[in-house]
C-alpha cells in the first residue's frame, strides 16, 4: 500500500514539474517568434528605406512606426528564463536605435540629413545580427 502511494505522488510530482517545464517552453517560443517578428521589422524598415529614400512621407510615417514597435519591444516584460540573456542584450541595442530615432525626428518630423548621418542602419544591423542567437532559443 505504501509502495502504491509512493508511486503515486512521485507520478504526480513528475507531472506538475513536467507541466512547469512546458510552460517555459511555450514561453520562450512565444518569445523567440515575438523577437523574430521585431528584428524582421527592423530588417526590412533598413532595406526599404535605403531603396528609396525619396518617399520622404512614408519613410517619416514608418519611421514614426518603428520607433512605436522598438519602444513596446522596450516594455515586454513576461521574458522566459532561457531568454533574459539576449533580451538584455536587445533592449540595449533597441535603446540605442531609440536614441538614433529622436535625433532624426525633429518635433515628429523626419530630418532627412540627420537620417542620412545617423546610426539608425548600423544600430538595426547590430541587432539583426542577433537573429541566429534568437532563433536558437527555440529549439
Amino acid at each position: 500500500m505504501k509502495k502504491l502511494l509512493l508511486t503515486g505522488l512521485l507520478a504526480i510530482s513528475m507531472l506538475l514539474s513536467g507541466c512547469s517545464f512546458l510552460g517555459e517552453v511555450n514561453n520562450s517560443i512565444d518569445y523567440v517568434n515575438q523577437a523574430t517578428e521585431h528584428i524582421n521589422t527592423l530588417n526590412n524598415f533598413a532595406e526599404e528605406a535605403a531603396a528609396d529614400p525619396a518617399l520622404k512621407q512614408e519613410l517619416e510615417d514608418r519611421l514614426i512606426t518603428l520607433k512605436q514597435d522598438v519602444e513596446e519591444f522596450i516594455a515586454l516584460n513576461d521574458i522566459p528564463t532561457i531568454a533574459e540573456d539576449i533580451h538584455q542584450e536587445l533592449v540595449n541595442q533597441n535603446e540605442a536605435l531609440l536614441a538614433e530615432i529622436n535625433k532624426v525626428l525633429e518635433n515628429g518630423k523626419l530630418a532627412l540629413d540627420k537620417l542620412e548621418s545617423s546610426e539608425v542602419f548600423t544600430t538595426i544591423n547590430e541587432v539583426t545580427s542577433l537573429i541566429n542567437r534568437i532563433e536558437s532559443l527555440g529549439q
